[in-house]
């Protein structure tokens, strides 16, 4: 009997209370930067609207090729032609243009700018690009700036992880005081009475206004009438926001977004910002931490404003490579190679956290710093690359225990050390690290941690030239979507009473957890309907010490697939207390790899209580439980009343999540790796069914809960 799957959230506290720790003590992001194009230029764009001819999917926004992140990136169709342009909020003389494009580049194309986003100016044209940074003196001005692509070297689309623009805008004054003092506020949510919305803009720092614990929410503040908006400051209690928007509006209806990103530091955040609107708001849609959003203060300056003045800097970071073994020419270098460390940890907490874990590509592994001596400064961890190498890029993904301050570090022979890279903000998760040394050794040298526990590293990759580098394992081609080769599926269309197939499905005996009610069956519970549906039933009968039994099925032993496209067609049921769902755990599960380290991805999950929403959730370590990354869905239709196809469709990229023919939430993998964690679903996965009855999740069945009651599956396919 395969071990419950579905007592997964026994340890939601636990890892809930470390990731809410990693995000309320994270650093300062460091704002994509560039060279120098000229004294007086500054980068105009970052933060700006933008809007492009098409998107590849709701994970790859227009916004996300100028939010400053690394992480995040714009991508289009699979067409050309294709465009981005972005809106500086009032004409710049521009001088300078970096795309740093993602694999999928555009080979040609034209730089542009307009006055009124409809008549173009070419400042630039090129019909043989080549990816990677591009860095483009020009010379023009414009409010618009757009990059115009007309031919793609790839079969995707064209994609940038981050389109800036350097100029000037003359200088301007914006006014000190705070125009949003006292004034009338509202937001979506408060989290109870003591935190209003008016404690937001009643310039008393020991009052705040705090949000329900969900996504979105917003503030608005009402200044009276029609203003220049050119600053906002926001003052953010721990509970802040990793994602937001700055809008203005002259209605309180219709918005215009003004300042946009994904990587918010919390603390406060000044933005230089240019609108015009009678309404200001901020829209948070990522939160830092388990909590909700806070804001000690929201403040605004007026005045004729200015865009973002991010100074140009000295070294621009290359755009980072979607293959974690072939970035470019470079090559991973430090895979199986030998580690050491200041200390490591070996106890209950974390078992065998050897160096040797943080460079094993294994997501769900990690080397920690001992939670008897370790948890001190210096710590540090090295790898021998087995021979001299030219390192170029490091790449860290931090456990909560990250370091605000840190060295990087190359060494001939791990005696004596040279620095190619410091902070002292350090914001943890997944940080890309551009850099330029040679030598046989790299080590990350701690210096400052972020939490009273040690440093600790999921993953410590090394890339560049040279070194004695060991290929790693080659990973399955991510399928084209849409995915046409059928490689499992059940149609569940055997004769009326006939139980479900021996060769496809292992049936999970015994209780659930999650304080459930139900005992799963020995396949009593399950039968086919004889109108080609598979029938799980839920009843009122005493079996296994439980008042209910159930029914719950998987592949475990039958098939295991990594990528592709998985659906099933389910009619729920209804009714205080029930459970059905569809989901995939890690294969490796099977083999010991415990919950939640083995990642867990639950396509579909409807509480019988409002059977109008739908839940898709991503576990893993650094996010799980009532913690896990995901999305409630509210359906246009009682999703009880009739079948509908829930699906999702899995690359190396991330998992896109459907319901019927729509998309409805996109977990992309940079960005999971930038804001909540290691991506750990990039291996083999089974198929789960089942109904549960009561727990934690769904609540108790009551006397208006209906028994039998029957859950209906039309189908379920796998295709790549």
């Amino acid at each position: 009997m395969i071990p419950n799957p579905t007592g997964r959230r026994r340890l939601y506290r636990l890892f809930a209370t470390l990731g809410a720790l990693a995000a309320l003590v994270a650093g300062s992001y460091l704002l994509v930067t560039a060279p120098s194009a000229g004294a007086a230029d500054v980068l105009v764009s970052q933060g700006r609207p933008v809007t492009a001819s098409s998107v590849e999917n709701a994970g790859t926004p227009a916004a996300a090729a100028v939010d400053g992140n690394l992480g995040t990136r714009w991508s289009s169709a699979a067409s050309v032609p294709q465009w981005i342009q972005v809106d500086l909020g009032a004409t710049a003389t521009i001088s300078q243009v970096i795309l740093r494009w993602e694999t999928a580049y555009a080979s040609a194309y034209q730089v542009q700018t307009s006055g009124d986003g409809a008549a173009w100016t070419t400042l630039f044209s090129t019909t043989t690009a080549t990816g990677g940074v591009q860095t483009h003196n020009v010379t023009g001005s414009g409010r618009f700036v757009r990059v115009n692509a007309t031919a793609k070297a790839t079969q995707w689309g064209v994609s940038l992880w981050e389109f800036e623009v350097y100029g000037s805008t003359g200088s301007a004054t914006c006014g000190t005081a705070n125009a949003a003092l006292n004034r009338p506020a509202t937001a979506s949510s408060v989290e109870n009475a003591g935190t209003p919305a008016a404690a937001a803009f009643d310039g008393n720092a020991g009052t705040r206004w705090s949000s329900a614990f969900s996504d979105p929410q917003w503030i608005r503040v009402d200044l009276g009438a029609s203003v220049s908006v050119c600053r906002v400051v926001l003052t953010w209690e721990a509970a802040f926001a990793r994602s937001f928007q700055i809008q203005t509006s002259p209605d309180g209806n219709t918005w215009t977004t003004i300042y946009s990103t994904t990587t918010g530091t919390g603390g406060t955040q000044t933005l230089t910002v240019a609108g015009t609107g009678r309404y200001v708001r901020m829209l948070g849609t990522v939160r830092a931490t388990a909590y909700g959003y806070s804001l000690w203060e929201f403040a605004i300056g007026t005045g004729a404003g200015t865009p973002p003045t991010s100074a140009p800097p000295t070294s621009p970071p290359p755009s980072p490579s979607p293959s974690p073994s072939q970035p470019g020419t470079e090559v991973l270098l430090s895979y199986n190679k030998p580690g050491f460390a200041s200390s490591s940890q070996n106890d209950g907490a974390c078992f065998g956290c050897s160096p040797l874990r943080a460079f094993d590509l294994d997501p769900a592994s990690r080397w920690a710093t001992s939670s008897t001596t370790g948890w001190v400064d210096p710590g540090w961890i090295y790898v021998d690359l087995g021979a001299t190498a030219n390192v170029r890029r490091v790449v860290l993904q931090w456990d909560p225990a990250y370091a605000v301050s840190y060295q990087i570090q190359v060494s001939a022979d791990a005696a004596a050390w040279t620095t190619i890279y410091s902070t002292t903000t350090g914001r943890g998760f997944k940080e890309t690290l551009t850099v330029n040394g040679s030598g046989r050794y790299v080590r990350m040298f701690g210096t400052a941690r972020a939490t009273p526990y040690g440093y600790s590293l999921w993953e410590f990759q090394v890339y560049g030239t040279g070194g004695a580098p060991t290929t790693p394992p080659a990973r399955p081609a991510d399928p084209s979507f849409p995915a046409t080769r059928l490689v499992f599926n059940d149609e569940f269309n055997g004769a009326n009473g006939s139980k479900p197939d021996p060769a496809k499905w292992t049936i999970d005996i015994g209780t659930g957890q999650n304080n459930e009610l139900q005992y799963y069956t020995n396949n009593n519970n399950t039968f086919m309907d004889g109108a080609g549906s598979l029938v799980m039933e839920a009843r009122r009968e005493a079996m296994g010490g439980r008042d209910f039994t159930s029914h719950r099925m998987n592949t475990s032993n039958k098939f295991h697939f990594q990528y592709g496209r998985v659906e099933a067609r389910i009619k729920v049921n209804k009714g205080n207390g029930f459970w059905p769902a569809f989901w995939m755990m890690g294969a490796d599960f099977l083999t010991g790899r415990p919950w939640p380290y083995n990642g867990e991805i639950d396509i579909m999950e409807v509480l019988g209580r409002n059977t109008n929403e739908c839940y898709t959730t991503l576990h893993a370590p650094a996010y799980n439980g009532g913690a896990g990354y995901g999305l409630k869905t509210t359906a246009p239709v009682d999703l009880a009343n009739d079948f509908h196809v829930y699906a999702a469709e899995w690359d190396s990229r991330g998992i896109r999540f459907f319901l019927d023919t729509q998309l409805i939430f996109n977990a992309a993998k940079d960005t999971v790796e930038s804001s909540r964690g290691p991506w750990v679903y990039d291996h083999q996965f089974y198929l789960i069914l089942n109904l549960a009855v009561g727990g934690d999740f769904p609540g108790p069945v009551d006397a208006s809960t209906p028994f039998p009651s029957r859950v209906l599956v039309d189908y379920v396919r796998v295709y790549q």
